[in-house]
């Protein structure tokens, strides 16, 4: 009792000085009511639920990335991440002449990708604007780099739309009450909560509003990558993020929509990879002979399961749930349950193409697929 005292009264005194001085990006702040367990912080703040006049970027956050990108980590130690992101719907494509209006973080799906580092603390906010339209083609000065990702490769093709519905978001990554950080907003409602990232991995982060089944296959998910604090034992050349996903839709005219009984059914209409059937076919990922590739795999389902394999490649080394003390070796085919994650690698072996697949080949010919080209730099 008298170490969580000094927990909460060092808590205090930290957060009045950052007040004073104003550098909430200094490093993670600890609050009254925190403590710890074995170096992991629990305890956190009350969410807030309030209305803002805010028109400004959906996304907002140095470290927030288009999928497969992944952002570079440069500090040292750890840091509080200052993170927007909004709920709004977008009319997006998932494969050639296939678009619905779809539920989104950010405007793409699957979500930004978000990357932090064990210890780090995140202070969220996200405002519900499902009942504006609102352009995420445009990046403007100082935005998240998950805007000229965006406006390089649209591959989904967003087109703003109105679609008001209660929305909440949670946070696989995060260990908190849920009745409170994850509770749902209205349209025109903001919730702003923190959490602090005490395990490393590949997380999941979804809407939890009833039907969770329907948010989620709508669209409202995305990736978490929480790199651990002593870094990994390899190095890589590269490093790309892939989420796997199931779309369940139905032509109407000559539109789609959301088919429920179909999700109902897990009878998906499309299985991608980040979001579309041709993410990673026409914009295939990158390598040379030699190069170590290390892969942040999310299946976000909602409902299958993924066997993510490399055709002409094993898995040198596999962190299930990107956690290091969960380690494989020389693995064929990594199974992933709806909402697990992994941290793959492999060496590529020699020049030529590499095809990246759901080994349930009813998932691969509905769309999960993708490339990787191994060729000597231009």
């Amino acid at each position: 009792m008298k170490q969580m005292m000094k927990m909460m009264a060092l808590g205090a005194s930290v957060s009045a000085l950052a007040a004073l001085v104003g550098c909430s990006q200094a490093g993670p702040m600890a609050t009254a009511g925190e403590f710890e367990v074995e170096g992991k912080v629990y305890g956190m703040p009350k969410a807030e639920v309030f209305r803002e006049d805010y028109r400004g970027d959906a996304v907002v956050g140095d470290t927030m990335t288009a999928s497969p990108h992944l952002a570079k980590l440069d500090y040292a130690g750890n840091k509080t991440h200052q993170v927007r992101l909004d709920t709004l719907s977008q009319k997006v494509e998932v494969a050639p002449g296939v678009s619905y209006t779809a539920w989104t973080f950010g405007g793409s799906v699957p979500g930004p990708v978000l990357h932090v580092r064990e210890g780090d603390r995140v202070v969220f906010t996200m405002k519900n604007r499902s009942d504006e339209a609102v352009l995420v083609s445009e990046p403007g000065k100082g935005a998240a780099p998950f805007y000229r990702q965006m406006a390089d490769n649209p591959y989904q093709k967003p087109e703003a739309a109105i679609s008001p519905m209660p929305h909440s978001m949670d946070f696989h990554s995060g260990t908190v009450a849920a009745d409170d950080k994850w509770r749902s907003i209205s349209p025109g409602e903001t919730i702003q909560f923190e959490w602090v990232a005490n395990y490393p991995g590949v997380y999941m982060y979804h809407c939890g509003t009833s039907s969770v089944l329907m948010h989620t296959a709508m669209g409202q998910y995305g990736a978490v990558v929480v790199s651990p604090k002593e870094g990994y034992p390899t190095e890589a050349d590269h490093e790309y993020v892939i989420t796997q996903s199931e779309f369940y839709l139905q032509q109407v005219g000559e539109s789609y929509i959301y088919d429920h009984q179909a999700a109902m059914a897990n009878n998906p209409s499309h299985v991608t990879f980040n979001g579309h059937v041709s993410a990673l076919m026409d914009q295939p990922l990158r390598a040379k002979k030699g190069d170590r590739v290390r892969l942040y795999v999310l299946n976000a389902g909602p409902n299958g399961t993924s066997s993510f394999h490399v055709i002409g490649a094993i898995f040198d080394r596999v962190w299930y749930e990107g956690n290091l003390e969960n380690e494989w070796r020389g693995m064929q085919t990594v199974l992933l349950g709806a909402s697990n994650g992994a941290v793959m690698e492999f060496i590529v072996p020699e020049d030529g193409l590499y095809k990246l697949v759901d080994h349930e080949f009813h998932d691969a010919e509905r769309g999960a697929a993708g490339a990787l080209i191994a060729a000597p730099a231009p």
